[in-house]
């Protein structure tokens, strides 16, 4: 098939839930893709964070050829070694005190995991989240999710979770109740802009936390496994929290949820209170296995701090040099450029010259290249972000004023 008639296949029987790019990617290796006519991309997205090794990491690919003549699946009301061995590894490298596992398929199913465990362990209903919050389109981590695109189709959603604004540990401490069992936040919110806390921020919900006798739960789903230059996210404020959700690259890129807490918080869950049949697939543990020897043995951690250092120094050259960028800001490998105009011209143009960047919000471009990534590809992705804005702008020029 040519891309056209896949495009086609596509369009008439999947449903019309993405916004597609007229791209159709059939190999990938590292930091680079390529479409089913050859072109070489430099991929600063990784399938929204997904292939943070880079895509078809060596290890991970021998761990899953070998499990697949093993045991692909095993529900888990079995024991299996690969799971045991996944877990392992896994409790090894959370923060201290979060050691207890549940594993399920998606980011959006560890915040649903989170939710009801701070609902039983507390035994109060209310959730407190963050204006400009992104959790996922389940009901559950769709309730705590802010932006009212997603959340008007569906309501009405799950009741007593409630936002405020961010930054301020004042609106937090303003809307604890009798009726509060925990506090829910991403350490930087993604799809909300790329919008890092200020200092003293994550500490002080910590400590408001404690003295109120809620629980805190930080949503790690794109923040974490070396994302922001250190192992998760809560590590740049030094704060732990009593319950962490994870997913996207912890297999490697297969499908994989987790949400890991205290030990007294999880063990609230009795037996067959909360399951799912793919929680902990040998398959997909052998490649979680995989992920993070990979992550520690190339200590690609350091290399993403290293890396993201000389990526936004490179984004904030452009800042100096294009007046339609009105900020920079991330951490790590984790940064987004704010635009003074909308983004989709510019992350479409950039695509078209071999790069592939994300949107986070209207006027946001977000990068979020593989740990992997090295000078020569983000040189190139740079200056194909300098042409493209550069074109955006005298074309902006032409038709109205620079906003301010």
């Amino acid at each position: 098939m040519n891309d056209q008639e896949i495009i086609d296949i596509e369009t008439r029987y999947m449903a019309n839930v993405f916004s597609k790019k007229p791209v159709v990617l059939t190999k990938g290796k590292g930091a680079l893709v390529w479409d089913i006519n050859g072109k070489e991309y430099v991929d600063c997205s990784t399938s929204y964070g997904v292939a943070l090794l880079g895509h078809c990491h060596p290890k991970v690919v021998a761990a899953v050829q070998a499990q697949a003549e093993q045991l692909i699946t095993c529900h888990g009301s079995y024991y299996n070694d690969k799971r045991a061995e996944f877990v392992q590894k896994l409790v090894q490298i959370t923060p201290k005190g979060l050691d207890k596992v549940f594993m399920s398929n998606s980011g959006a199913e560890s915040v649903e995991c989170a939710i009801k465990v701070a609902r039983k362990f507390t035994g109060k209903p209310e959730i407190i989240a963050l204006m400009g919050a992104f959790h996922g389109k389940t009901m559950g981590a769709l309730s705590a999710t802010w932006d009212k695109k997603y959340r008007e189709p569906f309501l009405p959603l799950v009741p007593e979770i409630k936002h405020v604004a961010p930054d301020n540990p004042d609106k937090i401490r303003e809307a604890i109740t009798e009726k509060t069992a925990a506090v829910l936040m991403e350490p930087i919110r993604g799809e909300g802009g790329v919008r890092v806390p200020p200092d003293g921020y994550l500490q002080a919900v910590r400590e408001i936390c404690d003295k109120r006798n809620i629980l805190f739960i930080l949503d790690e789903v794109q923040t974490s496994f070396g994302r922001t230059g250190k192992l998760f996210g809560c590590e740049n404020w030094d704060v732990i929290p009593d319950v962490m959700c994870l997913a996207k690259p912890f297999a490697g890129g297969l499908p994989i949820g987790i949400t890991v807490a205290k030990e007294n918080v999880m063990s609230s869950l009795k037996v067959g209170e909360h399951s799912t049949t793919f929680s902990g697939s040998p398959l997909v543990c052998a490649a979680g296995c995989a992920a993070v020897d990979a992550l520690v043995e190339e200590q690609l951690v350091d290399r993403a701090a290293e890396m993201g250092r000389y990526l936004k120094s490179a984004l904030e050259s452009l800042q100096s040099k294009h007046r339609i960028v009105k900020e920079v800001r991330g951490l790590g490998l984790m940064l987004g450029i704010e635009l003074r105009y909308e983004v989709y011209n510019v992350i479409l143009k950039a695509a078209e010259r071999g790069v592939l960047v994300l949107d986070a919000g209207r006027t946001v471009v977000r990068l979020l290249p593989p740990l992997v990534i090295n000078k020569k590809q983000i040189d190139r992705a740079i200056n194909v972000l300098d042409d493209v804005l550069g074109e955006e702008e005298i074309e902006r020029a032409n038709s109205s004023p620079v906003p301010n």
